[in-house]
């Protein structure tokens, strides 16, 4: 049994893609970036699905064209707090939790400087969103694996966002980790609740496979797996950070 977070499955736009297939990448980026809310018929970006369609669009332009779109506005931005908007941006378009102030504090100063268009494209133009998923992979969570370039804190901060595909982010309007980020504080991984659609987890184990450097007269990486129980997860984590471990992954034990 594996987390509410399971390991994404790559959704790629591939040379010569069929109808079925076109229409899988459309529903992945409507899925990834509006946070798992449904999209009526009426509200589809016809003109950019049919451009994607037509290969005048690369999947990295649907996906900008949906986080510019009236829909993404008016879910996101013009019914949430400042704070919880930048959280679900980095969220959507990067698969990741922002991990500290200053990425906070870049976004609200281009926003206020340059408008919201320049903002949103600035995640989706940003070297990361290229390295991560290029032109035709559709964004998803990052959550399970360490990420080059990203503080070890924001693998946490990101199991605090991502609640499953059966969590909807315009629920939410408040931001989740404001006081974690404003403090520099480590963020707890809490669970989803009993009933809300994902597994319960507090009677399981999990594995959590790490790779740590080894000094001596050469350096080399060494793999290590542990298994822990809910209830001393979060400490395990918090370990595993502060003596250098990187987190390839984290699995449910069967």
């Amino acid at each position: 049994m594996a987390l509410w977070i399971a390991d994404a499955e790559t959704v790629e736009l591939r040379p010569r893609a069929s109808e079925d297939d076109v229409q899988v990448i459309i529903r992945a980026v409507y899925r990834q970036v509006l946070g798992n809310v449904h999209v009526m018929e009426s509200q589809r970006l016809t003109s950019a699905e049919s451009l994607l369609h037509n290969g005048d669009i690369t999947v990295r332009g649907f996906v900008r064209a949906v986080a510019q779109s009236d829909i993404y506005r008016s879910l996101f931005f013009e019914t949430s707090s400042p704070y919880r908007f930048i959280e679900l941006n980095y969220k959507h378009l990067l698969g990741r939790a922002p991990v500290d102030q200053a990425e906070i504090a870049e976004h609200v100063q281009r926003y206020n400087e340059q408008g919201y268009a320049v903002d949103i494209d600035s995640y989706i133009d940003s070297d990361e969103y290229l390295l991560s998923f290029g032109e035709n992979v559709v964004p998803h969570s990052r959550s399970n694996h360490t990420q080059i370039g990203i503080k070890n804190i924001g693998f946490n901060r990101t199991f605090a966002l991502d609640r499953g595909f059966a969590a909807y982010d315009a629920v939410s309007k408040q931001a989740k980790l404001i006081s974690d980020v404003a403090g520099n504080l480590p963020t707890k991984i809490a669970f989803p609740a009993s009933g809300s659609g994902a597994y319960s987890n507090t009677g399981k184990r999990f594995r959590i496979t790490i790779t740590k450097a080894k000094f001596g007269p050469r350096v080399t990486q060494s793999n290590t797996t542990f298994e822990v129980g809910y209830n001393q997860m979060s400490q395990k984590i918090q370990n595993i950070q502060k003596t250098g471990g990187k987190i390839l992954r984290i699995t449910g034990v069967a």
